[in-house]
């Protein structure tokens, strides 16, 4: 099956896995961090807002190597795009706009409420996909098996409902 943005074929997910494995076990074995992606937005927040919640040493400790992460996953996400034929910006959101089709303002309302929701299911779980699904499950934490979990099984229920339901 080919890719949706580019019909490109894809790399294999073994070779996804290994860069994944390679980065979570050299944050742990070097710097003794665990992977996590949702805390660097904490980190870039520590750059410019001086509350004393983005000033912790444990958050500050962490931007010497959080920050190049996220650095290197834009740097990342901007060459696959390179080197699978460019990126243009679309407001086409697909089956969305065939059946709901808000339009444009519908469409960021849309967007800035599942980014609020997927904020606060983080903050509730305390941490993200990346730093349970990955680091917590390959140590596993319980806190991390059950959150995956919860994770994959509200992206499940909430696919049903939109496709079988609204969709």
């Amino acid at each position: 099956m080919n890719l949706i943005l580019n019909d490109q074929e894809p790399l294999h997910w073994a070779l996804a896995g290994a860069g994944i494995a390679l980065i979570t076990l050299t944050l742990l074995v070097v710097g003794n961090q665990r992977l996590g992606v949702s805390t660097g937005f904490e980190s870039v927040c520590s750059l410019v807002v001086k509350a004393p919640y983005f000033q912790r040493s444990s958050l500050l400790d962490s931007n010497n190597w959080r920050l190049p992460l996220l650095g290197g996953l834009l740097i990342g996400g901007f060459l696959s795009a390179i080197f699978g034929g460019g990126w243009e910006p679309t407001w086409d959101l697909g089956m969305f706009d065939a059946e709901i089709g808000w339009g444009a303002g519908g469409k960021v309302v849309w967007m800035f409420a599942g980014g609020v929701l997927i904020g606060f299911g983080t903050r509730l779980a305390g941490g993200c996909t990346s730093g349970h699904g990955i680091f917590g499950m390959s140590n596993l934490e319980l806190p991390s098996i059950v959150s995956t979990v919860a994770f994959m099984a509200a992206g499940i229920v909430t696919t049903n409902v939109l496709y079988r339901m609204i969709l």
